[in-house]
């Protein structure tokens, strides 16, 4: 941030230049990233008072916070013009006129232990006075630019001690024109009246304790005919104002429905009162800045090679399987894994150390903090591979079935079998397949055979490379299908967050598998050649994934598939080998539920296209269009053929389907 006399600030504003900068005697902090039609402005959120003074004033630091507004400069750090008083309202009060706004007197108490002479005063009044030139000069230039101009003047006030009930947000408007912003007044309240508050009721008063008779409002009203004051107060509910503790959780609630409250009230009063159609993107700040690009960094170095599927897939599972399937089955597999090479309690330590602090948006800071939240428990299960604990951490990440994805798996599997049968294509054929639809996307990619795989063929994102199971032979069906799953959905949404300006897009969203894994069996449903093979498998690996959580062992399910479900005993081994892997995986269940519900979305006419962006998740499809639209993200450059031009299922097929979506 940059230290800027008031002149220099007030050219930058003429010049509608972009910048942040502290003033030279740091009193008020200013941020312009965008010349949007509102200024969101917290002028009692400071609490510095200067050396010259500090011996001089009756009240310590306790009992200044008490009467100040801590943390209003929090509430609106997302937004991209802010105006924040640095300076505690006990050296002057920017509420209150120019001859009142240096306190004798302070809510019933004595200010100074004696009078101020003139030089202090002085200091005072001037930096009072450059507060005011700077806000009139943004003022003028956004009624300039956009013809009006609403103000949010956000405070807060203490309530403990007065034992009433009052409301957590009041608007004060007796100030104002009621009748000409009637709409944004309407929209303000309602939306305060939805932010979400834990424990805390979001109620909401118009003139309550306070109507909005602060000299902010009345220089501003009086001055610019075309520009809206909302003073709104905050119950103190974020803090224990008897002590000065804060609740960071209420903060961060509060930062995050401002922020979507502020959008939205901008958005009315635009259209209302400036005849403007603006969308989310036009009222927040667009580009990248380098706080986040750092960040972003940090935790992609951090993270980059951490892929799951490579660490719990058994090193010596072959040499396991001969062993148990010449035992017939009485003994369960000893498998061993490759160990994670960082002590899990450093590797978190640096995550959690990564200054998201710096990631100003409210929005993009928790979809960082998500993240690394779940690698966070990601090395959690990595770290404790192979014993008791990694089946419920993995329990912790991927979750388990429910009532309703075993229902669907039953249904399934009450079906008949397929009739017919397609011819089987070795692995080095599969190959060839795969090689080509990667050449026909245009993108770079490998395709490599290999024996040290548990299932047929796995997807490295790191290495942007296909995996296939040496001496595998598979139907011409599941090759066809298989195509669009691994090729279409995973290496195209890797090859898309390639071209992502951030990282993130790599490493993948949490609960990132229910929706990749959702996409790329729905592109075997679109492609045709989904078969009711297939999709018991899918239900198969539900049923087991439940045994498992029921408490049977490994040697227990696979008999189970071979004598109720009948498996082979190859294929029984490699199922259970799934879903047992690392000590218990409970992945697998993902698959089946996430087709069900991306169905659901593609029927609904919403489109897909969003979601290969990258490592994305449903979840998150509102904070990805945000990002497309401030140019935080781009729009997916390689697009799963199949979605633009599906094909008919066989009619037994679209039965089970048809029953599932019921």
């Amino acid at each position: 941030m940059e230290t800027l006399s008031v002149k220099e600030i007030i050219k930058k504003i003429n010049n509608y230049e972009s910048f942040e900068a502290t003033s030279l005697d740091h009193s008020f902090s200013i941020k312009i990233r965008e010349y949007v039609p509102f200024i969101c402005a917290a002028i009692h959120a400071g609490g510095n008072l200067r050396s010259n003074l500090k011996h001089k004033i009756v009240h310590n630091d306790y009992q200044r916070w008490y009467e100040e507004d801590p943390f209003t400069n929090y509430f609106i750090r997302s937004m991209p013009l802010t105006i924040i008083g640095n300076d505690s309202r006990f050296e002057y009060d920017l509420n209150r006129s120019i001859d009142k706004c240096i306190y004798e007197q302070a809510w019933g108490k004595k200010v100074w232990k004696s009078p101020l002479n003139s030089n202090l005063k002085k200091e005072s009044i001037n930096k009072y006075v450059n507060f005011y030139l700077v806000i009139d000069a943004l003022i003028q230039s956004i009624e300039t630019k956009h013809k009006g101009c609403v103000v949010y003047d956000i405070h807060s006030y203490n309530y403990i001690r007065h034992q009433k009930n009052l409301p957590v947000f009041n608007i004060g408007t007796e100030n104002i024109n009621n009748h000409k912003y009637k709409k944004t007044v309407s929209s303000w309240f309602n939306e305060l009246k939805e932010i979400k508050l834990g424990n805390f009721e979001s109620t909401t008063e118009i003139n309550g304790p306070f109507q909005g008779n602060g000299y902010f409002l009345m220089h501003i009203t009086e001055k610019f005919k075309n520009t809206l004051v909302l003073a709104t107060e905050i119950k103190k509910i974020y803090c224990n104002e008897l002590d000065g503790t804060d609740y960071p959780i209420v903060i961060n609630q509060l930062e995050h429905g401002f922020k979507k409250a502020i959008i939205k009230t901008s958005n009315v009063f635009a259209d209302s009162i400036l005849q403007l159609k603006m969308d989310k993107s036009s009222l927040l700040s667009t580009g990248i800045d380098s706080q986040l690009i750092d960040v972003d960094k940090k935790l992609y170095q951090l993270t980059k090679t951490l892929e799951v599927l490579s660490y719990v897939t058994p090193l010596n599972l072959e040499s396991e399987k001969r062993k148990f399937l010449k035992n017939k089955g009485k003994v369960n597999p000893q498998f061993r894994y490759k160990q994670i090479v960082e002590h899990p309690f450093e590797f978190k330590r640096k995550l959690y150390a990564l200054p998201l602090e710096l990631v100003k948006d409210v929005t993009i800071a928790k979809l960082y903090r998500d993240v690394i939240k779940s690698y966070s428990d990601k090395i959690d299960m990595l770290s404790s591979i192979g014993t008791d604990k990694f089946f419920y951490n993995s329990l912790r990440y991927f979750g388990q079935p429910n009532e309703t994805d075993l229902k669907h798996a039953h249904f399934i599997l009450s079906c008949p079998d397929d009739t017919s049968e397609s011819n089987l294509i070795p692995i080095e054929d599969v190959k060839e397949i795969f090689e080509k639809s990667i050449a026909e996307y245009g993108f770079n990619g490998d395709v490599e055979i290999t024996k040290h795989l548990t299932a047929e063929i796995m997807v490295l994102n790191y290495k942007r490379k296909v995996l296939l199971k040496k001496g595998t032979f598979l139907s011409e069906d599941s090759v066809n299908a298989l195509v669009h799953h691994e090729i279409g959905v995973h290496m195209v949404t890797t090859m898309n967050a390639v071209e992502q300006p951030l990282n993130i897009f790599k490493l993948g969203f949490p609960t990132n598998t229910y929706t990749q894994e959702g996409i790329a069996v729905l592109t075997e449903y679109l492609s045709g050649y989904l078969t009711i093979k297939r999709l018991k498998e899918l239900a198969l690996r539900v049923i087991a994934i439940e045994m498992m959580i029921n408490g049977l062992d490994f040697k227990q399910v696979y008999h189970e598939l071979v004598n109720t479900y009948y498996l082979t005993h190859h294929d029984a081994f490699i199922l259970s080998t799934r879903i047992f892997r690392g000590g218990g995986f409970t992945k697998d269940h993902l698959y089946l539920k996430g087709f069900i519900h991306l169905l659901k979305f593609h029927k609904s006419g919403q489109s897909i296209e969003p979601l290969l962006t990258g490592k994305n998740s449903i979840e998150y499809l509102d904070v990805y269009n945000e990002m497309t639209l401030r140019e935080l993200a781009k729009k997916p450059k390689y697009i799963t053929s199949i979605l633009s031009n599906p094909k008919k299922s066989k009619p037994e097929v679209d039965y089970i389907i048809s029953g599932l979506l019921k």
